[in-house]
């Protein structure tokens, strides 16, 4: 279900000049605020906590996913090349979930990484919360890939409907709004970090992590499971 092929090819389109650019932006601001915050002796748990909450995995993250998920399907659809790839005797599945498996790594690396360095530029390894924002973005990002992967098979305008589902609803419906908290993947993830981080933290989640770990595998299986039935459809058309 692996093909280093395709994997290799996926990395160059996601790791190329422009869009690795893109991907290091928001990493490159974090460090840069978390490190400012710390110079000038600002940082304390509250600041920490708001900022890797806040801005980090409510708005880092789910960017990252939707250029790196979208990133790994998208313009080889928009451009006619994954009629080429398709021609290949590799197995739909397998292409999905080569592209996902990319697609997590970046997101990961781009996220993840960044805010745990973050965290302990901020507060060291004070009460674990470099660490557990870490593993809750680690955990984001497997659901943000699957989504914004799902979406490059759905529609042209992966790019447009994933920022206005990273910024409209997980940055603003999503953290004001009860009811769609629960259906937020920031949430989910919010739910890892606070089963990890000690309790003298309070983070809030809405969603407990039990309800969160099946949201998140629900959420990725069948993400990547229509993907691949998209992608057979697309396969007819091409052929047709």
């Amino acid at each position: 279900m692996y093909d280093p092929t395709v994997a290799r090819l996926t990395y160059r389109a996601l790791l190329g000049r422009r869009r690795a650019a893109l991907l290091a932006v928001l990493p490159a601001l974090l460090l840069l605020i978390a490190t400012v915050v710390r110079v000038m002796d600002l940082a304390d748990q509250d600041v920490a906590v708001n900022l890797l909450s806040g801005f980090a995995l409510a708005t880092m993250v789910p960017l990252i996913g939707v250029i790196a998920g979208t990133g790994a399907i998208g313009p080889e659809i928009d451009d006619g090349s994954i009629v080429y790839l398709l021609s290949k005797p590799v197995k739909r599945p397998t292409i999905i979930v080569t592209k996902l498996v990319v697609a997590v790594a970046v997101t990961m690396a781009f996220s993840a990484l960044p805010v745990l360095l973050a965290g302990f530029i901020l507060v060291g390894g004070d009460q674990q919360i470099a660490v557990a924002f870490a593993l809750a973005a680690l955990f984001a990002s497997l659901a943000y890939s699957a989504l914004f992967l799902l979406l490059g098979t759905v529609t042209r305008h992966a790019v447009v409907f994933g920022l206005v589902y990273a910024l409209l609803w997980e940055t603003l419906i999503g953290s004001l709004m009860p009811g769609a908290r629960t259906l937020s993947v920031q949430q989910w993830g919010l739910a890892v970090a606070d089963e990890v981080v000690a309790s003298g933290v309070r983070l809030d989640a809405d969603v407990s992590l039990g309800p969160a770990a099946v949201l998140i595998a629900v959420v990725t299986v069948a993400g990547t499971w229509y993907a691949g039935q998209r992608l057979k459809v697309l396969t007819l058309a091409g052929e047709e």
